[in-house]
């Protein structure tokens, strides 16, 4: 779905102006927050100082609410860079996560990938205790972000370390994600070819197309701003993954929003998925 730019702001006007009405009918909401939560086992952990270090994550939860969705969230920055951090849907009657993972190259392949499958189990086991819906977690994030959540949800090897599996997700969102192998993996494995040059390899979401998987958004900028190739590799993934009978799997092209500010303009887009899903549960 092609959304103009001027589309995004009415957008998030008229999700502004519904929030509002729904504040005045509801009593406000308290929101917690705990930090710092380590979310793998202390025995995988114990002789690894980094892992230690890079393996938590955040929460933020409506207190006193029960059974409300929860996403996931895993930042971007290439796999090599970047911190955890909260998105942009705070408020909203749902929990946030926020997890950190293992960054390369002090990291090799597959750290990244294991340590997302941890945070979102944990989520899982655990949400429950703070009033959430073990059936209604979302896996979402931004850029190398969405790349972590789209493999995560589409190779099943992650999650069964896990005894978990796709059928344990509500749904992912992907941000501007790369759907072929992330060039930081393919650097990590030797590929020295161009960065743009595409693979799709066990290591790329477009290698684990199936109509079974989870509920599936897609997030884009306008593809004249966005990074190259980007917008045409999720529409092929869309498109891909409805041409073998996925029920449910929708794209939203933003135009006027790149790489770096489609995360926050396509929150409104976030959210309404996560909420209409959640309802069809």
């Amino acid at each position: 779905m092609k959304v103009p730019s001027t589309w995004v702001g009415i957008v998030a006007c008229m999700l502004v102006m519904s929030l509002a009405s729904t504040a005045q009918a509801k009593p406000e909401v308290e929101y917690r927050s705990e930090y710092n939560i380590s979310y793998c086992d202390a025995a995988s952990t114990r002789d690894d100082e980094y892992r230690q270090q890079q393996c938590k994550l955040d929460i933020y939860y409506p207190k006193g609410a029960e059974r409300f969705a929860t996403v996931v969230w895993f930042h971007g920055g290439g796999l090599t860079e970047g911190a955890r951090y909260f998105p942009d849907l705070k408020d909203q009657g749902i929990a946030l996560v926020a997890a950190s993972y293992r960054l390369a190259p002090r990291a090799q392949t597959p750290s990244f990938l294991q340590d997302a499958a941890a945070a979102v189990a944990w989520v899982i086991d655990n949400i429950e205790r703070y009033g959430g819906d073990p059936g209604k977690v979302f896996v979402a994030g931004h850029s190398a972000g969405a790349y972590l959540a789209t493999m995560i949800a589409m190779d099943p090897r992650w999650l069964a370390e896990h005894r978990l599996s796709h059928r344990n997700l509500a749904g992912v969102i992907a941000v501007s994600g790369q759907m072929t192998t992330h060039f930081t993996i393919r650097q990590l494995r030797g590929d020295q070819s161009p960065r743009l040059r595409p693979v799709i390899d066990e290591y790329a979401p477009l290698h684990h197309v199936s109509k079974d998987l989870p509920p599936m958004c897609f997030i884009v900028g306008g593809r004249a701003i966005e990074w190259e190739a980007r917008v045409e590799e999720n529409l092929l993934m869309a498109a891909t993954l409805r041409a073998l009978g996925h029920p449910k799997v929708e794209i939203y092209e933003m135009e006027g929003l790149n790489h770096g500010t489609v995360e926050k303009g396509g929150m409104p887009v976030l959210l309404d998925f996560v909420r209409r899903t959640s309802q069809q549960e």
